[in-house]
Order: structure tokens, then C-alpha cells, then sequence
């Protein structure tokens, strides 16, 4: 489904402000409050927006590691690798992916010792027959969507700011 500017610039005023009401959204958008209401039930029904929880941050409820780990499966086994990994709370997301493995999972830890224990748990079951993990050390450009809306609605990119120290 596309995204007109209308819905770019109620997607990312959404974005800003989670809590901001519809009526208050058609006033700033300058449109009539129906409108904004029929956008916003397209959203979801197309699945454009997905729901609107809060953003919890691993690292503030105690799990401050964050690494991907690369599965290698066996054959006809991926289902229930699935199930097993949907039961693993340390896994946060899960990817089946193309070249080097089979899946892709980023996983949260306490600490380094207990990522070892988070790992020991997700390769325990006999349909995974390899992993390869990777530490994050630093996550500079954090998941982000609103620029791909502005892009997918025609809104112009605002200017990037100038690095830190630079004089220009």
C-alpha cells in the first residue's frame, strides 16, 4: 500500500507524539477529524501502523547486551526451531535470511556471562546445528521509519546536521 503526504505527516506527528489525540492531530494537520480517523483505520487495516505501545528499551529493564546470532538449522526443521526460539524471552527478533546460516536472531543479555547462558539456551535443541554470534558495541543509527515515510510520501528529507566540531 502507498503513503500519500497526508498519511507521511500523520505517521510522523504519530511518531513524535505517541499520545497525541485525533482531534488535536486534525487540528495540526489542517484537516477535519474524520479525515484524520478514516487515515488512521487505513493505517491499521493495511498494516502500515502496527499498534501504538510504548518503546521499551532492553538496556533500562536490565538487559544492556544486544548481539545477533547467525543459526545454522538442519533440514526440515525450521518449525520447530521457530517454536523453540518464540519460547526463548532473550530473543527479541527472528529472521530467516539468505547466504551464511539459516536465521538471523538478536538477542538481549545481562551481561556478557549471561549472554553465554542465553546462548547456551537457544542452540540447546537439536534442530539448530550451529551459531555464530556477534557482540553489538554501539548502535549509532538506532531502528528508525520516519525517514523511509517522508521518502514513501514525497516529504522532503529535513537538512542532516553538520557533524560535531564542524564549522559549517
Amino acid at each position: 500500500m502507498g503513503v500519500d503526504r497526508l498519511d507521511g505527516r500523520l505517521i510522523q506527528l504519530l511518531a513524535e507524539e505517541p499520545r497525541v489525540g485525533v482531534l488535536e492531530a486534525s487540528r495540526r494537520l489542517g484537516v477535519a477529524r474524520g479525515t484524520v480517523q478514516a487515515r488512521l483505520d487505513r493505517l491499521q487495516s493495511s498494516g502500515v501502523i502496527r499498534g501504538f505501545g510504548p518503546e521499551v528499551d532492553p538496556a533500562a529493564l536490565g538487559y544492556p547486551v544486544t548481539a545477533f546470532a547467525t543459526l545454522e538449522i538442519k533440514q526440515g526443521q525450521g518449525q520447530d526451531v521457530r517454536a523453540h526460539l518464540a519460547t526463548v524471552p532473550e530473543v527479541l527478533e527472528l529472521h530467516t535470511i539468505t547466504g551464511h546460516g539459516d536465521m538471523l536472531c538478536r538477542l538481549v543479555a545481562r551481561s556478557n556471562a549471561d549472554l553465554q547462558r542465553v546462548i547456551d539456551r537457544v542452540v540447546g535443541f537439536a534442530g539448530i546445528v550451529r551459531a555464530s554470534t556477534a557482540i553489538v558495541m554501539e548502535n549509532p543509527v538506532p531502528l528508525r521509519i520516519i525517514p523511509l515515510v517522508r521518502q514513501a510520501a514525497g516529504i522532503s528529507q529535513p537538512p542532516e546536521a553538520p557533524p560535531a566540531g564542524d564549522d559549517r
